[in-house]
């Protein structure tokens, strides 16, 4: 019985658009993740998350297209914390920090002043039954877009990751590596808030990656594995939600975390067993 409502909403449209941009979204900050997670910075998605919550909810009270504010005024933030950071005296944490609380209050003040209580929990949680076309070809291009950045630039990604001072010693140009990942990472940001909403969507950044990292030992395989994991887990938590009617984002990293838990005791099994 189940199955067969699961099978009867799959014939609608708006749950086939949910999946294609569930998955692309879920494949890309997974990639994007594994660089952000092994240096430390998994934390810029929460801050830019926050941000994009702002610019929504300013957007939403003057009438103007999310998307078309939340975009530009999120990649702008994101080379700012980057710039900052490095140039500043304030740590990395402390900033995003500083960003994430000030947008997230900015943006519940322009939705209590534009009386748009109702519309809250779409921009806290996301609305994944809700995505336009546009945002369906936005996400197609953007994951086409980190794919080939990570053929393209795998070996100077895998460089910086791990030692950007000696990159930046050998004439790579880190500097132009850390803009385009920060850039690629806002637009999945921004996109994804539609698919995890402004308090889950590090999620999908972070635990991935963690999970992975419990059963793989080289670059390649994190990469490789964490994706597999952040798709398989989107599909189970969309699969689940149209089964039993829970809440996707929710749903969706609760069924992370079990994956993280699953694996991280399974590592500390094997470790300990003896040889």
């Amino acid at each position: 019985m189940i199955l067969n409502n699961v099978f009867s909403m799959l014939a609608y449209d708006f749950v086939i658009k949910a999946l294609i941009v569930g998955v692309c979204i879920s494949l890309c900050s997974s990639l994007l993740g594994v660089n952000m997670v092994l240096k430390n910075k998994a934390m810029i998605g929460d801050g830019l998350s926050h941000v994009a919550f702002g610019a929504c909810a300013i957007a939403a009270c003057l009438n103007w297209a999310p998307l078309i504010v939340s975009i530009p005024v999120v990649v702008i933030s994101a080379f700012i914390i980057l710039k900052l950071s490095e140039k500043s005296k304030i740590h990395g944490d402390s900033l995003i920090a500083l960003f994430a609380s000030s947008s997230l209050a900015i943006g519940y003040i322009a939705i209590k002043l534009g009386g748009l209580n109702k519309d809250l929990d779409s921009y806290l949680y996301g609305n994944i039954y809700m995505i336009s076309t546009t945002e369906l070809i936005l996400t197609l291009v953007l994951t086409v877009v980190v794919i080939g950045a990570f053929v393209i630039f795998y070996n100077r990604i895998f460089s910086i990751t791990f030692d950007e001072d000696f990159s930046k010693s050998s004439g790579v140009r880190t500097e132009i590596y850390n803009i385009i990942i920060s850039i690629l990472c806002a637009f999945t940001v921004v996109i994804g808030m539609k698919v995890m909403g402004t308090l889950l969507i590090t999620s999908l950044i972070v635990f991935p990656v963690l999970s992975a990292r419990q059963i793989c030992k080289t670059y390649k395989h994190v990469v490789i594995a964490s994706a597999i994991i952040s798709v398989l887990c989107f599909v189970i938590g969309i699969i689940t939600n149209l089964a039993v009617d829970l809440p996707v984002g929710a749903t969706i990293v609760v069924i992370n975390l079990i994956v993280f838990i699953i694996l991280l005791v399974t590592r500390l099994i094997m470790n300990k067993s003896p040889r």
